[in-house]
């Protein structure tokens, strides 16, 4: 009996020991599932932060073996390093994600990674791309996970798009947009609402691109959004350019490059150069279009300037180690650190060699630009030319056709004349001459001769007047 109560009252000690503890594990794998989220969260504005709260989340859930925890926080790293423009350590992340979700039966987890999978390859492998979100699509519909399911439908609706399938992207687009008005997610429902109108852009539809890219551009605005803000203002940009609507289109670019500028979105304000210089070419400013033309040349050659930097100084420091190596070699290593060496001169030679390559192939892009560009101006003075004959063309079919309505204004005249007075005189002599006979003041045979003579006269004058209305020679109806 004692032992039964001493083991109750230990039990009754032991059980607040057990609920802290269950207590704070709860407590910590709440706030690893905190971290992911914010992080996620941070994903379009601030992509570093997402990478460093995604790892903070990951040694957290490491610490307490949580499985799910861990696979998320790598999902969230991968999103950051994504989104930060560096796809081999994403998809590094995502794969280990996908571990963890197998082995823990995570569907809804595997569907997130195949979702982000896919969406890492719809810039340059379409098909994958597509067989990785329709993957995602088929445990999302299974286990009728409706966000997932509007995003899975515009992201293959967005690789639709990079395909110019434009009539698949806009199904998808609008089975996406239906789930998310549903869903009540306003921030995706503007995201639809602009690839609807981008679609139509495309597809020719200036109107209604137009109405739905307002909407979503002051939709953007209201929620603060400046990257997508951005990215809108360069789609009504383009829109207004083909419209003609210069002045409209000016003022979208000016306002999407302070929004790029914000987010420094580097594409986006390379985009926006170039959909200058495609305004100023419209505008038959050529000048201008010169200049944003140059720096889209200089960008390009930046940037290559940055690739041939970034191998030198790999080299370089190839170069220290090499050296650091031959320091603490001793004697009996000199002769195989200088086989290195030899090899690291060839690497040098070889790279050099490679340099001077890209850089006279970047000489040719600057010749062919230039080259293009005294076309594009033959092109102008040659369509000026062809207008200027069109134009003096028009002026003498002008004055053709004046001369031509001058005479037959003068051949209507003086039909209407000839008419009046030549006509209507035999017309009388016919009913004179009816009237006589009707009387019995005439003989009958010479009235029929006298009638046959006023017929024959009419006909005559009317096959005369036929003649000059059709003979283009003729410009009076009297004879020359």
């Amino acid at each position: 009996m004692k032992k039964l109560l001493l083991l109750i009252l230990f039990t009754i000690c032991l059980f607040p020991v057990y609920a802290s503890y269950t207590e704070e594990v709860t407590s910590d794998t709440a706030q690893v599932n905190k971290l992911n989220d914010d992080g996620y969260a941070m994903r379009k504005s601030d992509p570093e932060q997402t990478i460093a709260m995604g790892t903070k989340a990951l040694k957290l859930a490491q610490d307490l073996k949580f499985q799910n925890g861990i696979g998320e926080s790598y999902r969230v790293i991968g999103v950051g390093r994504s989104y930060n423009d560096e796809p081999e350590k994403a998809i590094e992340s995502y794969l280990n994600a996908l571990t963890y979700f197998l082995a823990t039966k995570n569907l809804s987890g595997q569907a997130k990674v195949y979702n982000n999978i896919g969406n890492l390859y719809r810039d340059n492998d379409f098909e994958k791309a597509l067989e990785y979100l329709r993957k995602s699509l088929q445990i999302a519909q299974a286990l009728n996970n409706e966000n997932l399911i509007a995003s899975l439908y515009l992201n293959i609706g967005n690789v639709y798009y990079r395909q110019k399938n434009f009539y698949a992207a806009l199904t998808n687009y609008q089975k996406s947009d239906e789930l998310f008005k549903k869903l009540k997610n306003q921030e995706f429902e503007v995201t639809c609402m602009q690839n609807i109108g981008v679609i139509y852009f495309n597809l020719g539809q200036y109107d209604k691109a137009e109405n739905l890219l307002l909407k979503s551009n002051e939709a953007t605005k209201a929620a603060n959004m400046p990257q997508q803000i951005a990215s809108i203002d360069l789609t009504l940009s383009s829109l207004y350019i083909a419209k003609g609507d210069f002045d409209k289109a000016e003022k979208f670019v000016e306002e999407g490059i302070s929004y790029a500028e914000i987010v420094k979105g580097k594409q986006l304000l390379s985009d926006f150069t170039y959909t200058s210089y495609q305004l100023e070419v419209r505008r038959k400013n050529y000048e201008k279009a010169l200049r944003y033309l140059q720096k889209i040349y200089t960008k390009d050659s930046t940037d290559f300037q940055n690739y041939v930097s970034a191998r030198i100084k790999l080299l370089q420091i190839k170069h220290r180690a090499e050296a650091k190596e031959q320091e603490n070699a001793n004697t009996i290593l000199k002769q195989k650190n200088d086989r290195y060496f030899f090899f690291g001169v060839t690497a040098v030679a070889i790279l050099l060699v490679v340099v001077i390559i890209l850089l006279t192939n970047n000489i040719k892009r600057k010749a062919l630009t230039n080259q293009r560009l005294t076309d594009l101006n033959s092109e102008v003075s040659r369509q000026k030319d062809n207008l200027d004959r069109v134009n003096h063309h028009l002026e003498e079919i002008i004055d053709e056709r004046t001369k031509d309505l001058q005479v037959k204004n003068k051949k209507l005249s003086e039909y209407s004349s000839y008419l009046s007075h030549q006509i209507r005189g035999p017309i009388a002599t016919l009913k004179g001459l009816i009237n006589l006979e009707k009387e019995g003041l005439v003989n009958k045979e010479e009235c029929f001769n006298m009638m046959d003579k006023c017929v024959s006269e009419i006909d005559n004058k009317i096959m005369d007047m036929s003649d000059m209305l059709h003979d283009p020679e003729r410009t009076s109806m009297l004879p020359e």
